[in-house]
């Protein structure tokens, strides 16, 4: 009985359509940038040969060498039997455009507010008037990166526990040649910032509660624990920042926060804040604004 070939894997669009093949047949767990196979496989493909990921079609017919079809396959392979998620495969993320450096010692970088910076659709007046910017938990550093981009004229502190982290971050702000204007800085929350005040306060803490801990799929088992655990509801470090927020914001200042899908927890636990909720084309309820008035208010 004579044998099945193999399929053909001569073209860049061989492997791509290799890829797109055995990842849904294996049904692996997106959401590290791309939502679904075919995106997933043109991202891998692109980026691990170094060429522009906005547009697959102009390289289908592209012939990689030797080196570079096994260099792929691997990477394919690895997608699969790791369960690596593509960044952490390639060393890179992008959120809308801009690059950033990616491996395990902090989470891929993603974020709403990453989108709301981009599109700039926070409730802000004139971006050239902000002066100072805080971002906690910074991780890899992707949100005061692109802070810095939407706020031409702020300098931007950026805090994260993780030594490991914060050496990501660096690689990031120097970069995109942003080290005048963003300073890092380790530790826990706001403690290495005594006595500073900011205008705008923004973080994507560790949100996952334990329930959900338990049930991530592998995929994110990769990432960091520290970035994602946040005790049995969610809120372990969501409560502490938003009691020691008012102390570091200015008297007109705000604090904008992601919180994944605690957003009931969060109203029960604090009936009385003002939450004004900021939603995105990807999101609803997962980010909140609130400012320090109001933060203050609640607390009398």
């Amino acid at each position: 009985m004579a044998r099945a070939n193999k399929p053909s894997v001569e073209t860049l669009g061989d492997i791509f359509r290799l890829a797109v093949r055995r990842f849904r047949a294996a049904r692996l767990v997106y959401g590290h940038g791309t939502t679904n196979a075919h995106d997933e496989a043109a991202f891998l493909v692109l980026e691990a040969l170094h060429l522009p990921i906005d547009r697959l079609e102009p390289y289908l017919d592209l012939r990689p060498t030797a080196a570079e079809r096994a260099r792929l396959l691997t990477l394919i392979e690895a997608r699969i039997e790791l369960r690596l998620p593509a960044p952490y495969l390639v060393g890179a993320a992008y959120m809308h455009g801009i690059r950033f450096h990616a491996d395990r010692r902090a989470l891929i970088p993603r974020s709403f507010i990453g989108d709301m910076l981009a599109d700039g659709v926070l409730p802000i007046g004139d971006p050239r008037k902000v002066g100072r910017i805080l971002d906690l938990c910074t991780g890899s550093g992707c949100l005061a990166v692109l802070a810095a981009l939407a706020f031409p004229h702020a300098r931007i502190d950026a805090t994260d526990l993780s030594a490991g982290a914060l050496t990501l971050a660096r690689r990031n702000v120097a970069s995109h040649r942003l080290g005048d204007r963003i300073d890092l800085h380790r530790g826990n929350l706001f403690a290495p910032l005594a006595g500073q005040r900011y205008e705008l306060i923004l973080t994507n803490p560790p949100y996952v509660d334990a329930r959900a801990m338990r049930r991530l799929p592998p995929e994110y088992r990769h990432e960091p624990r520290m970035a994602l655990a946040a005790g049995d509801d969610g809120l372990d470090l969501v409560r502490r920042i938003l009691a020691e927020a008012p102390h570091h914001l200015t008297r007109d200042g705000a604090l904008i926060c992601e919180i994944g899908r605690g957003r009931d927890r969060l109203l029960d636990a604090y009936p009385r804040l003002p939450f004004l909720w900021l939603d995105t084309e990807q999101s609803e309820g997962e980010v909140f604004w609130i400012t320090r008035t109001d933060l203050l208010a609640a607390q009398d």
